[in-house]
């Protein structure tokens, strides 16, 4: 399915289980399912268009939320090590519901990140959490500063 992501030169490799694309942050191939389809082309969006530096990014980590064990799908860090943005990625064929914010939330309220993103690859919102606890909405994802 076409994503609205510049496209990017990428390394796949064919093993038993499927198709394996290479994680420039992860420097390991992971399985190539749509929804990491899409989280590539975002690293790779993030990295070399928006200058998110590479090694403040980090991909599928778990964390605690509630006492629960969930995975993000990629947080970018700020200079002094603090989560600066969060994205949550879906498939180009999944809708970007209140569901989907509602994860990434979740997430969220144990990273505290500024910036929070959802991705299906074809349609990106961002946005932030105001002083007054209202969510604003961006035009366009922030660029790393």
């Amino acid at each position: 399915m076409h994503l609205s992501l510049p496209a990017f030169e990428y390394k796949v490799k064919k093993q038993e289980k499927g198709l394996y694309i290479y994680d420039i942050i992860r420097k390991k191939y992971v399985l190539l399912t749509p929804e990491e389809w899409v989280r590539q082309h975002f690293i790779h969006y993030l990295i070399h268009y928006k200058n998110y530096a590479p090694a403040l990014v980090a991909i599928e980590r778990e964390i605690d939320v509630y006492g629960l064990k969930k995975r993000f799908d990629i947080v970018c860090y700020d200079r002094q090590g603090k989560p600066y943005l969060i994205v949550e990625c879906k498939a180009a064929s999944v809708p970007l519901s209140q569901q989907v914010f509602d994860q990434v939330f979740g997430y969220n309220l144990t990273l505290a990140a500024r910036y929070v993103v959802v991705t299906n690859g074809r349609v990106h919102l961002c946005g932030y959490t105001n002083e007054e606890r209202i969510f604003c909405f961006l035009e366009d994802i922030p660029d790393f500063k």
